[in-house]
């Protein structure tokens, strides 16, 4: 059965008119039942994890920040979120259905997390709607409590997975893949083994062309026991904060191309679902949902 996080809390309170589209985590899992894709028992609900959980990912001091809600007011903003004991909560939680649905799918072979993705979380600092990497602490998660060895993220957000690739810059064990907008921020690039940077309107063909080749590299070469992918649909022509030129139907290509090359393979994937932007929230939902009724497809 396909497992999937999703936790009220998971719908921030924000200051109206914020450009950050809070209501799709509540919309997306109501599509998904409305369309059959899913049922009630798919869902499950994360807890708050102990501050331990995280520590491998981020330095103590920083999250010790955190949790005592003492951040600098220049740190606040670089965040993009209203600073509360609310948000701390949730970033914690958010952490906690990736790391749970890594258990899951170590057992059925995928499992997703409505939110998540915050790959813009650096070890000491938070950035960009992003305050605890998601992934990078699931990761630590497997490497420690599963004797995994060799894992892979493969981050297909249109904005480069910077956090990410600072938090494992010096772990051989994980091997960082990010493809993205080159004219997206950050405007400053951290270093991934691998970056793909696209130029500006590139469109489904050119996107699907590399990315299929770079898959084969990837699968090839770092052998991985674990994948977790970042499907953000900010790649989408219609994303207000992307500059690639995909459709919708590039976008669940993509989507489809990443999870049959992990089930053919026979390697499992926690997928998190990172940026979308679209002003109508209606193509966000959409390229969101057609993500995990691709998983059952595939997988179920």
């Amino acid at each position: 059965m396909l497992k999937i996080a999703h936790h009220p809390i998971y719908r921030l309170p924000l200051p109206e008119g914020h450009r950050f589209p809070m209501e799709k985590y509540d919309l997306i899992p109501e599509q998904l039942l409305y369309e059959g894709i899913c049922e009630t028992e798919n869902f499950f609900r994360p807890e708050k994890p102990v501050l331990q959980t995280v520590l491998p990912a981020h330095d103590l001091s920083y999250v010790e920040k955190l949790v005592a809600e003492e951040l600098k007011p220049s740190e606040v903003r670089k965040i993009g979120f209203p600073l509360s004991s609310h948000l701390i909560e949730r970033e914690f939680i958010i952490a906690d259905g990736t790391i749970k649905g890594c258990e899951f799918a170590l057992q059925h072979g995928v499992a997703m997390n409505i939110a998540g993705g915050t790959h813009h979380a650096f070890r000491g600092h938070g950035e960009a709607f992003c305050l605890l990497n998601d992934q990078a602490i699931a990761a630590y998660h497997l490497l420690n409590e599963k004797d995994l060895s060799r894992i892979l993220v493969i981050d297909l957000d249109v904005h480069q997975g910077n956090g990410t690739a600072e938090i494992f810059q010096d772990d051989e064990r994980v091997y960082t893949f990010s493809m993205h907008g080159q004219a997206n921020y950050p405007f400053r690039k951290e270093v991934s083994d691998w970056d793909i940077p696209l130029e500006k309107g590139t469109p489904d063909k050119t996107y699907l062309d590399i990315l299929e080749k770079a898959l084969h590299k990837l699968f090839t070469e770092c052998d991985p026991q674990f994948v977790f992918y970042l499907c953000g649909v900010d790649v989408l022509e219609t994303d207000k904060l992307g500059t690639l030129g995909m459709t919708m139907e590039g976008c669940e290509k993509r989507d489809e191309m990443v999870l049959k090359a992990c089930h053919e393979a026979g390697i499992p994937v926690q997928c998190s679902m990172g940026g979308g932007y679209s002003p109508e929230i209606k193509h966000i939902v959409r390229a969101h949902c057609n993500t995990y009724r691709l998983a059952q497809e595939i997988y179920f």
